[in-house]
């Protein structure tokens, strides 16, 4: 499967060696911005280092059976028995959320999302099902039989903000960044341009598993065989181009940063039709939208 926009080393943002030095199961992007790779998809840490209790934040939730994995690297990061003050979801597909559940609860912390996500976090619609025929990879191939269905986290779930702000993250705002999912986020911090852009771009070839496996780093548009409208993925990739961010981090694939990294996301956003649309994706021809409700399966 060819690479969207391929680019070297160079265009890496951390060095994982700091991390390991340190004995932590994170990789550090800045001082208070960290991630821990999750098998096919990333979790991210916000807060500094012993930040202790209530002092962090962490965005997504990974996939189902990762919740003693997240706990262990927040733990080594902020502190022992250490609990965020909210968990931020950039979207709630199944590898995002697989311990939301579970840490929400042990941890006793609001969650936050964009209110268009809410069905799929309340209990009340599932996501249109994967389509297994765009990308030319193996994820995309298995994409029929991953979860699609809600999951419901009650009284903890609440709307981000409608102002921008970012419950827990002082200088942080949200982005509304539909097409991957109709509510999906994206978070952006102007002071030093730092973008956490969730799944709207991706730095991996995500439909690939050799690609998955071992992280060669590329500009990417967001995973083909959940993307349920490419018009609107188009504008949120356009949206966060134009912020012409320093650093960003992805939640599958490594952080990128600098002037390669600007370039690409430059191309992807001009040629994001030719580069990242599939030519004969289910929902390239019939997108579903918040709108009219196609994007919510309901029971």
């Amino acid at each position: 499967m060819a690479e969207q926009v391929p680019l070297s080393d160079e265009a890496v943002a951390q060095e994982p060696e700091v991390a390991a030095d340190r004995d932590e199961p994170t990789r550090e992007v800045a001082a208070d911005l960290a991630y821990r790779r999750l098998g096919i998809v990333n979790a991210v840490f916000w807060g500094e280092r012993g930040a202790g209790d209530r002092g962090w934040v962490l965005i997504d939730a990974g996939l189902r059976g990762t919740a003693g994995l997240i706990r262990s690297a927040a733990e080594a990061r902020f502190g022992e028995g250490s609990r965020p003050s909210a968990i931020v979801m950039t979207h709630g597909h199944f590898d995002h959320v697989g311990a939301l559940s579970t840490l929400a609860e042990e941890w006793d912390v609001p969650v936050y999302a964009h209110e268009l996500e809410r069905p799929y976090l309340d209990g009340s619609a599932s996501y249109p099902p994967g389509d297994p025929g765009v990308g030319g990879g193996m994820m995309s191939r298995l994409s029929r039989f991953y979860p699609t269905g809600p999951i419901d986290i009650g009284e903890r779930l609440r709307n981000l903000p409608a102002d921008g702000s970012v419950p827990g993250m002082p200088g942080w705002r949200w982005l509304h960044t539909p097409g991957h999912s109709v509510g999906h986020v994206s978070l952006w911090r102007e002071s030093d341009r730092m973008l956490v852009a969730g799944d709207a771009i991706v730095t991996t070839g995500q439909e690939s598993a050799y690609s998955v496996a071992v992280q060669e780093p590329q500009m990417h548009g967001p995973p083909a065989y959940f993307t349920i409208d490419w018009e609107a993925a188009e504008r949120s990739v356009g949206k966060l181009a134009a912020l012409g961010p320093e650093t960003i981090l992805t939640m599958h694939g490594q952080p990128l940063q600098g002037p390669l990294m600007q370039q690409a996301l430059a191309t992807l956003s001009r040629d994001f039709r030719e580069i990242a649309v599939p030519e004969n994706g289910v929902y390239v021809a019939a997108p579903r939208r918040a709108e009219d409700g196609t994007a919510y399966e309901r029971s």
